[in-house]
């Protein structure tokens, strides 16, 4: 049971650095490193009401815009995929949005397969 609890503690550390990566510019506009954490089928339902696809994400970016994280949680669905739940308060728009993910671990590696952000009063 210990062991368990350590376990999901880690996976919760790795995905919340990863989730707050990705609202960096560094991360946000290199084609490269997004190629690498969305998996091949990803999408988005971002909180304009528009679908993203990973094709679509690569291509364009994502905007660049200052960002923090809070009130991360994490929600075990099987050994390999979890959801994770958490708060963005956009500080460019002052805009709050509520963000969920579904990551699939692939080969030791974290991927992003599902996002969906909700603007959030």
């Amino acid at each position: 049971m210990g062991d368990e609890i350590m376990e999901i503690q880690e996976i919760k550390k790795q995905l919340f650095n990863l989730e707050k990566e990705l609202l960096t510019p560094q991360v946000r506009k290199n084609s490269v490193m997004l190629k690498e954490v969305l998996s091949a089928d990803f999408f988005e339902f971002g909180s304009s009401g528009t679908i993203w696809s990973k094709k679509d994400v690569v291509e364009a970016g994502l905007s660049l815009r200052e960002m923090t994280l809070s009130e991360f949680a994490i929600h075990p669905l099987a050994e390999d995929v979890m959801l994770v739940t958490y708060r963005v308060h956009d500080r460019t728009r002052n805009q709050h949005t509520l963000r969920s993910s579904i990551w699939r671990k692939k080969e030791h590696q974290w991927q992003l397969f599902f996002h969906q952000g909700t603007i959030a009063t």
